[in-house]
């Protein structure tokens, strides 16, 4: 019988379950994925606590994995039984021996990268690929700013900005994490438990500051980050790990130098599967070179069953990088 993990209220990591379930056969454009790695990610947390609210409960949980293609609805053209590939934009469920998702949401995974590797990084990736090159388009010898460097996203973006010349200022939360990302290729750490985020990205950039702010931590770096923006410089918050963002005062923006605000997601920016297994290949090509390593650690690849001490690595901050669940 095949299992999936499903929760039946929003709360802690404690609703998680890990139940049998028979796998629906693929719709029209469609194909059903035997999943051989699973991604977790902190949306993920937020999903299973009501943040951001399931269409309905019961519900499964995770958009993102990699496997075998087990079957392929009428209609789909370009995917077939036996296609290895990767997937981080599916209905929710990826938590899952066996997932239907959309064709046009699945990128072919060339043989040089593991399941593992395409789990581990294609939600993240894709991500990175949007912020560095189309939310606003970094450039070599530029500094950025970037925050929570050591997690799963912070850690892909370290590697590709220093690839492509561009200068990473990273905000971590211990001297173990500074460590971790620079050995990812941030130029400068800032701790943001000792130190004051603002004050030293200016002099980190000689009083100039930066034209862009990367930022997932939401609430908690709000002001902070408007304050490393140089006039008319942009901020780009992406994420809510301490909370979301509200109450926004607009004329902020304009005492701080009128600033630009955007609040983009994977969903608005990579929106066609042309465009999707474009995204992909640059990823892949970054990862195949060595550019960037995405390899997890054993001890943050789980067991499928063990969805609950996932999640409750993953909240506690303990995990670095990417974390897995191994059906």
């Amino acid at each position: 019988m095949a299992k999936h993990i499903e929760f039946a209220a929003n709360g802690g990591p404690e609703v998680l379950k890990y139940v049998d379930f028979t796998p629906k056969q693929p719709a029209d454009n469609e194909v059903l994925v035997a999943n051989k790695a699973i991604g977790i990610n902190y949306i993920d947390t937020y999903v299973r606590s009501g943040l951001y609210p399931p269409p309905s409960l019961p519900s499964g949980l995770g958009t993102e994995a990699a496997g075998i293609v087990e079957k392929v609805g009428a209609g789909v053209t370009h995917i077939n039984v036996g296609d290895r590939v990767v997937y981080a934009q599916s209905p929710l469920g990826a938590y899952s021996d066996y997932h239907c998702v959309a064709a046009d949401k699945v990128a072919k995974l060339p043989d040089a990268i593991s399941f593992e590797q395409a789990a581990a990084s294609f939600l993240k990736g894709l991500t990175v690929y949007y912020l560095l090159h189309m939310t606003y388009q970094v450039k070599p010898g530029e500094t950025i700013l970037f925050h929570a460097a050591a997690g799963g996203v912070g850690k892909i973006a370290c590697q590709w900005a220093k690839a492509l010349g561009v200068k990473l200022i990273g905000t971590v939360g211990s001297a173990e994490k500074a460590a971790q990302a620079k050995q990812d290729g941030a130029w400068a750490t800032i701790n943001y438990q000792e130190e004051d985020i603002a004050k030293r990205v200016s002099e980190l950039t000689n009083g100039e500051r930066v034209n862009v702010v990367y930022d997932s931590v939401g609430k908690s770096t709000w002001l902070a980050s408007l304050d490393c923006l140089r006039p008319h410089g942009l901020m780009v918050s992406f994420g809510n790990a301490s909370g979301p963002v509200t109450g926004v005062d607009l004329g902020i923006l304009n005492q701080k130098g009128g600033l630009y605000v955007t609040r983009p997601s994977l969903g608005n920016y990579i929106t066609t599967k042309q465009l999707l297994q474009h995204a992909a290949n640059e990823l892949f090509s970054m990862i195949a070179s060595g550019a960037i390593n995405v390899d997890v650690a054993p001890e943050q690849q789980f067991p499928l069953k063990d969805a609950v001490r996932a999640h409750q690595a993953l909240e506690s901050r303990i995990t670095s990088g990417s974390s897995l669940l191994i059906p």
